[in-house]
């Protein structure tokens, strides 16, 4: 067995299936399966009952999960004293970072490499996953900081507001509902959608405008992150709803944006752990982001 399989074994009695482990983990759910097929071979029986397309853990697996919970805790410990002496024997300082998977792509490079221009003694690690993921790995020490949005899934951080948006309706070049200056949510009747995944806050507040507005969502097709949402609009799949400041970096050659209404409102922030001090080179890197991501809106 590895570290991944206990990880993935966790995060699927957390969440109570492999589409929520994924989301956790910023795996694929295909992932989460197979790593939990390998962790049964290697004990030799199974961890979960599956009945009517649902998993239901078996008493092995409840016995199981507080010695394999303090497993993990360890083996992450020594995952990260291993980059600690990786970097140290290199005399560099390393920063970690977790941000979502859809900042990779554009954001987060540009604030990185304007950061270390005159820092050649950094080293940067980039962690990616949804929310809870990012927050998951603050708290088991794993990233200095995680960009996340507000308020926080989890609890006990210090956090450190950066800016607030507004959702956009994101269509493709062309689409009907160009010709309008908002998009309401009646406006979505009967049209398919690229909607994010089911286990994100967010998604919960959006199906409540839907069903005040009497609409039934035609969801055409589900994804777990920006980039991916984009992508599927901009092949004509549907329309989405994403956040302001991501949509702006994918493919704006191909998509068009309306603003909401009602008014769809993301606060993002920067998390860090309570009880642990933060270094001259974090507090420098994490207003560095601050300032631009501001400045970005």
């Amino acid at each position: 067995m590895n570290l991944k399989q206990l990880e993935a074994f966790q995060a699927i009695m957390a969440t109570g299936s492999t589409i929520g482990a994924a989301t956790r983990m910023g795996l694929s759910q295909s992932a989460i399966s197979r790593l939990l097929a390998q962790l049964e071979e290697h004990l030799g029986f199974s961890l979960f009952l599956r009945r009517k397309g649902r998993l239901m853990a078996t008493p092995e697996a409840d016995e199981l999960l507080s010695q394999v919970a303090s497993l993990v805790d360890n083996l992450q410990s020594v995952q990260r004293l291993a980059d600690e002496l990786r970097v140290g024997r290199s005399q560099r300082c390393l920063l970690r970072v977790a941000v979502p998977t859809s900042m990779t792509q554009h954001l987060l490079p540009r604030i990185v490499a304007e950061f270390m221009q005159e820092r050649e003694d950094v080293v940067v690690e980039v962690l990616t996953g949804g929310y809870d993921t990012l927050e998951r790995a603050v708290l088991s020490r794993n990233a200095d900081f995680a960009f996340v949005r507000l308020p926080t899934e989890l609890q006990d951080f210090e956090v450190l507001p950066v800016l607030e948006t507004e959702g956009v309706c994101v269509m493709p070049k062309g689409h009907a509902l160009e010709a309008l200056e908002e998009v309401a949510i009646e406006d979505l009747r009967e049209l398919p959608l690229v909607m994010l995944g089911r286990q994100r806050n967010l998604r919960s507040e959006l199906d409540q405008r839907f069903r005040e507005a009497r609409v039934i969502p035609q969801v055409r097709v589900e994804v777990h992150s920006v980039s991916a949402a984009c992508a599927f609009v901009a092949q004509g799949m549907g329309v989405s709803i994403i956040n302001s400041l991501l949509v702006k970096e994918f493919g704006p050659e191909k998509l068009t944006t309306r603003p909401l209404r009602p008014v769809l409102s993301y606060q993002f922030g920067l998390v860090f752990r309570k009880d642990q001090p933060r270094s001259v080179l974090v507090d420098a890197f994490a207003e560095h982001m601050r300032s631009r991501l501001a400045d970005s809106v």
